[in-house]
C-alpha cells in the first residue's frame, strides 16, 4: 500500500512539475549553434592511377623471376620452387634475385640498378619470404 501511495505522489509531482520545467527550459535563451560543412572528398593526386601489370596466362616459355629475400629459409624454398617450375614448364627460364638486405631499393645504388634490370627482364615474378 505504501508503494502505491509513493507512486501516486511521484506521478502527481511529475505532472505538476513537467509543464513548469518545460516552460523554464524554453525560456532560456538558446545559443546559436553553427556547423561547418566539410567535403568528404580528399584532394586529388595529380598522378593518374595505373592498373596492375597484366597477368600472364601461362608460364611456358616465360622468364620467371624468383625474388629471394635475406631470410634463412628463402634460398631452400627458391631452389625447391625452381625444380618444380622447371619440371612443370621445361621451356621456361628461371632467374633469381637474391636480396642481401631487407630493403633492396634503398640500400645501394648497384643493387637498385641490378634489381631494376632483373625485374624488367622477367615476364613474371614470384616473391619468396623465408619466414
Amino acid at each position: 500500500m505504501r508503494r502505491l501511495q509513493l507512486f501516486v505522489v511521484l506521478g502527481v509531482f511529475a505532472l505538476t512539475a513537467a509543464p513548469n520545467l518545460s516552460r523554464a527550459l524554453l525560456a532560456q535563451s538558446k545559443p546559436e549553434i553553427q556547423y561547418q560543412v566539410l567535403s568528404p572528398w580528399a584532394e586529388v593526386d595529380p598522378v593518374p592511377l595505373r592498373g596492375i601489370s597484366p597477368r600472364v596466362d601461362n608460364l611456358a616459355g616465360k622468364k620467371i623471376g624468383l625474388f629471394v629475400n635475406y631470410k634463412r629459409a628463402a634460398r631452400p624454398i627458391g631452389l625447391s620452387l625452381e625444380k618444380r617450375l622447371k619440371s612443370m614448364y621445361p621451356g621456361s627460364e628461371i632467374r633469381f634475385f637474391y636480396s642481401p638486405d631487407w630493403n633492396v631499393v634503398e640500400t645501394e645504388t648497384r643493387n637498385r640498378e641490378k634489381f631494376t634490370v632483373w625485374a624488367r627482364e622477367s615476364d613474371a615474378v614470384i616473391l619468396l619470404v623465408g619466414d
